[in-house]
């Protein structure tokens, strides 16, 4: 009895039967096309663009830039926090008071207004004045510069003078004499007509002194930098002599105020 072939379950396989033997012809496929290999040929790597690399370099300067800006807030954040726990322990230990300034004398020996033919107005005043300085402070001790002190009415400047430097010790009195004078300073209108208007008055010309100086407080080792202060004296009213003998300013309303007086850059507190 012949053995029962069964067809393959692939379609392209041809199967032949013999009574004997069988035969399997194996499926023949499409010659593959033929490809040419270079061995020596360098691989394809794709490299950074010129875009990656500058923003990379970007990225690293703006990384320096914020670790400066970190460190610089850093170092001055501390040096203002010691300077200030450095001066609050100072005035807490000591207790410092600023100087205390009073008008003493305001005598007004000259006063001209004088119009040339080319109506232009110049004014040539003296002025002696005497301030009294106390240093309030029992250890504390004020080193002076030369002072600087000018004597206005309404804004209108009417004599300049000077007083050399001093030191003033603890729970000590200073007595200040200086004259201030003005020599044919040439006056604008208004000026003119202000001053004319205000030597009308009963109590006569209202006057203001001005100090400006620097100081520097010590005490025992330790020593503060110099620092600027303006001393304003208001209340001031004077009559203008009509002779050679100085008139007696009424001071009888006068009042000194000391302002601290820094400078920032270009500008002045």
């Amino acid at each position: 009895m012949a053995d029962r072939v069964h067809p393959s379950a692939k379609p392209n396989a041809t199967t032949t039967t013999n009574p004997t033997t069988t035969t399997t012809k194996p499926l023949q496929f499409p010659p593959a096309k033929s490809q040419t290999y270079n061995p020596n040929r360098i691989p394809y790597r794709p490299t950074p663009t010129a875009y990656h690399r500058h923003n990379r370099k970007h990225c690293s300067c703006r990384r320096c830039f914020c670790y400066c800006c970190f460190w610089s807030l850093l170092i001055i954040s501390t040096i203002l926090i010691l300077a200030a726990i450095s001066g609050a322990c100072f005035y807490l230990l000591f207790r410092p008071k600023p100087p205390l300034f009073s008008v003493s004398s305001v005598k007004i020996a000259q006063f001209k207004l004088r119009t040339s033919s080319d109506d232009t107005t110049r004014l040539t005043a003296k002025v002696n004045i005497t301030l009294s300085t106390k240093n309030p402070n029992k250890k504390l001790i004020y080193n002076y510069d030369a002072l600087s002190f000018t004597v206005v009415s309404n804004s209108v400047v009417l004599a300049n003078g000077s007083f050399t430097g001093f030191n003033n010790g603890p729970n000590n009195v200073t007595i200040i004499h200086s004259t201030l004078s003005m020599a044919s300073q040439v006056l604008d209108a208004d000026s003119v007509s202000s001053l004319k208007s205000d030597m009308k008055r009963k109590n006569g010309l209202p006057l203001k002194i001005l100090l400006d100086t620097m100081v520097v407080a010590k005490m025992d080792k330790l020593k503060s930098k110099k620092v600027g202060i303006r001393v304003t004296c208001e209340g001031i009213h004077g009559k203008i002599p009509t002779g050679k003998t100085p008139v007696v300013a009424s001071i009888k309303n006068a009042k000194c105020k000391v302002d601290l007086r820094m400078k920032i850059l270009k500008w002045t507190l």
